[in-house]
């Protein structure tokens, strides 16, 4: 819908790339990234595998979709490995991001440096707040809402992050796809509705920690702490667990 689109390599099936490679690509270019900082010319298979948390075998097999085999007994060349990771990735070119909501969280997001790096520019930064809008963050001027669809227009925005409440993340969400905004990072704790064609991304922190309070609870039943002055386990109320309280709204969109 706008000039920024999707590379063919891995615009859908005709791509003939899994999703669940796609989905590991980022993290095996961090890892590239990584080795060639400490000045790393040639990697093997395990050695990147091992950097990027998975096997060589599945590291080997996401990399020939690729095309890049690397070279038995010298592995794979960093530099153009990243080149070929980033092409895929579309990453040899620039990506305007809009970011709808400059609370905590978008403020964050703004002033993290490392978006610029992977071919990310932040164009503009949104808010409805009369408190916000006019500030400055990160060298940007925040800019009202109400001039979302010509902020699109201008820098022919191609990713549109709502760091939004919940309450207004599905309206935001509606008006980027008409101004024609078809990949969406949504950090809003709500599920988006969008039609065939868009892209959407959810990273919810809470669910995040959540899940990882799982884990820890599991590994602490194995070796229950108990309470030397009333016997029975921390968290507990006459022996009963407590319940911890349940939130809807991840704090950061305030």
């Amino acid at each position: 819908m706008h000039s920024n689109a999707i590379p063919p390599e891995i615009s859908g099936p005709s791509g003939g790339i899994p999703e669940a490679t796609v989905a590991r690509l980022p993290v095996y270019l961090r890892a590239l990234y990584g080795l060639a900082e400490r000045g790393i010319s040639t990697v093997a298979s395990e050695e990147l595998a091992a950097a990027a948390g998975v096997n060589s075998a599945k590291l080997r097999k996401d990399l020939s979709h690729l095309g890049s085999y690397g070279i038995r007994g010298v592995g794979y060349d960093v530099d153009y490995l990243v080149y070929q990771v980033s092409r895929t990735l579309g990453l040899t070119q620039d990506w305007p991001v809009v970011i709808v909501g400059a609370g905590n969280l978008g403020r964050a997001l703004a002033n993290y440096g490392g978006f610029v790096s992977r071919g990310f520019t932040i164009s503009a930064m949104l808010d409805s707040d009369p408190a916000i809008v006019g500030s400055r963050i990160a060298r940007l001027t925040v800019r009202h809402v109400d001039e979302l669809e010509a902020v699109v227009a201008r820098h022919k925005v191609a990713i549109g992050v709502i760091a939004a409440p919940a309450s207004s993340a599905q309206a935001v969400c509606d008006r980027l796809v008409a101004a024609g905004v078809t990949s969406i990072l949504n950090f809003a704790p709500v599920v988006l509705n969008v039609p065939e064609g868009v892209d959407v991304r959810k990273v919810d922190l809470s669910i995040e920690l959540q899940i990882l309070a799982f884990h820890a609870q599991r590994r602490s039943a194995a070796r229950p702490e108990a309470d030397p002055a009333h016997g029975h386990h921390r968290g507990a109320v006459n022996g009963t667990p407590s319940r911890p309280p349940v939130t809807s709204e991840f704090a950061a969109q305030a």
